[in-house]
């Protein structure tokens, strides 16, 4: 026997009652399994007499029967009510004895129901885009600097803006060497701002074969926490001076990159086709986003707030060890969560929303990921990345990674659709809408 509570918002209670007669049922025979599977002293197997069981297994039992009961009532409750939990029940027992009415709840939260009201005809902007020549230009240079040699200049001038310097240094904190702050040869670039904030500064004027202290401090806003705002002092010495000399910009600096290339004409086309296919990956993403989130609005849904903690718990785990791997400290990435708190509560809700409208309009159209389209889409990962497709079908044989790769096909192919259906608006970067 069963009753059910409408608690706030997706809520459920389940209010459940197992007659005494059932209860005392579940309890003998559970005994009677171990009068007939355990060895007693004194007593042949299967003969010890069932109060000399009891005294022995009785809190064991008395779990196991618990648990027994609580299954098969809650599962037949779930049927009578149908309702559809999307959260693991949190039980508490009123009452559990072996020769009374047993009397337990049951609260959980329900799959939402999915309305789908409006997803043809979704007013959608896509950045609009096209390759400048400057961009091009741009790559050109970034490879030219990357082919440049650093030559020792001529004359026993001293360092100035826009020198390569080759130098040895010591970092002294307190006068103790300090942590990974020491190296030889290194090349640095006056004005790059690629050190600490004043050591470039504090070699300029200096020549070839100078010693020098250089005393400066770490920011104050210094990822690391024990050393931000401290003093620290370098000893440093100049081994040469050097100026960067640039290749000219022509076919033959084409072709030494590569044999695909003939001419500059042939470089140039590449990088533009590079930039056209890293831009456009970029605002297919970005669009995608764009037609999800016109579906949630226009297509509410209650968002169950156990999913929803969970996503955000997972929101704010990927933060924390993306941030870490920047090397920002404890304190620096519990301030970052703080200011962001707002925004990553919203892209939580966002998930949640947009993976049941997702499922929803997949069955709809019969859009759910087949077992030929895992196949097919191992079958490119494999090609793409040049990897064993037998390791990747091997990698993907977890139910979770399975379940991890179905749900971004079948996601794949409910944007197909809508986007098919969108009413696009190309515009450029500066002009899309928030």
């Amino acid at each position: 026997m069963s009753t059910l509570d409408k608690l706030d918002g997706l809520s459920r209670k389940l209010n459940i009652e197992v007659p005494k007669d059932d209860v005392s049922k579940a309890f003998n025979n559970a005994y009677e399994d171990i009068k007939k599977n355990v060895n007693v002293p004194g007593f042949r197997k299967g003969k010890a007499p069932l109060q000399k069981i009891k005294s022995m297994y009785q809190d064991k039992v008395k779990e196991d029967v618990l648990n027994k009961l609580i299954s098969k009532a809650y599962v037949d409750a779930l049927d009578e009510h149908k309702v559809d939990p999307i959260s693991y029940p949190k039980i508490k027992v009123d009452q559990f004895e072996e020769n009374v009415d047993f009397k337990f709840s049951a609260e959980f939260e329900v799959r939402p129901e999915v309305e789908l009201t409006t997803y043809e005809g979704l007013e959608v902007e896509k950045e609009k885009f096209d390759v400048e020549d400057s961009q091009v230009q741009d790559i050109l240079e970034n490879m030219q600097s990357q082919k440049a040699e650093h030559k020792s200049i001529s004359d026993d001038r001293p360092i100035q803006e826009g020198d390569f310097v080759k130098l040895d240094f010591k970092g002294f904190m307190n006068g103790e060497p300090l942590e990974r702050g020491e190296a030889e040869d290194h090349v640095l670039e006056i004005g790059s701002q690629s050190f600490i904030p004043g050591f470039e500064e504090g070699l300029v004027g200096l020549k070839k074969g100078d010693e020098k202290t250089v005393d400066i401090k770490f920011p104050d806003d210094y990822h690391v926490e024990d050393i931000k705002g401290k003093p620290v002092s370098f000893e440093v010495k100049i081994k040469d001076i050097m100026e960067k000399s640039l290749p000219e910009i022509n076919d033959e600096f084409a072709t030494s990159l590569s044999e695909e290339f003939k001419s500059l004409d042939d470089l140039k086309a590449k990088i533009r086709e590079d930039i056209q296919k890293s831009e456009g990956n970029r605002i297919e993403e970005e669009f995608k986003k764009r037609l999800l989130k016109a579906l949630v609005a226009a297509n509410p849904v209650e968002v169950p707030d156990t999913l929803h903690q969970e996503q955000k718990q997972k929101l704010e785990e990927d933060v924390k060890n993306r941030l870490k791997q920047q090397g920002l400290d404890d304190k620096a990435i519990a301030e970052y969560k703080e200011k962001w708190a707002s925004e990553m509560d919203e892209e939580s809700k966002f998930l949640i929303q947009s993976s049941f409208l997702i499922d929803a309009l997949a069955s709809k159209y019969d859009l759910k990921a087949s077992k030929e389209d895992l196949e097919a889409k191992m079958k490119t990962y494999a090609l793409q990345s040049g990897i064993d497709l037998e390791k990747l079908m091997e990698f993907y044989n977890t139910p979770d990674r399975r379940s991890q790769l179905s749900y971004q096909i079948t996601e794949d192919k409910v944007i197909q659709m809508l986007a098919d259906k969108a009413k696009v608006k190309e515009v450029p970067k500066d002009k899309l809408s928030n």
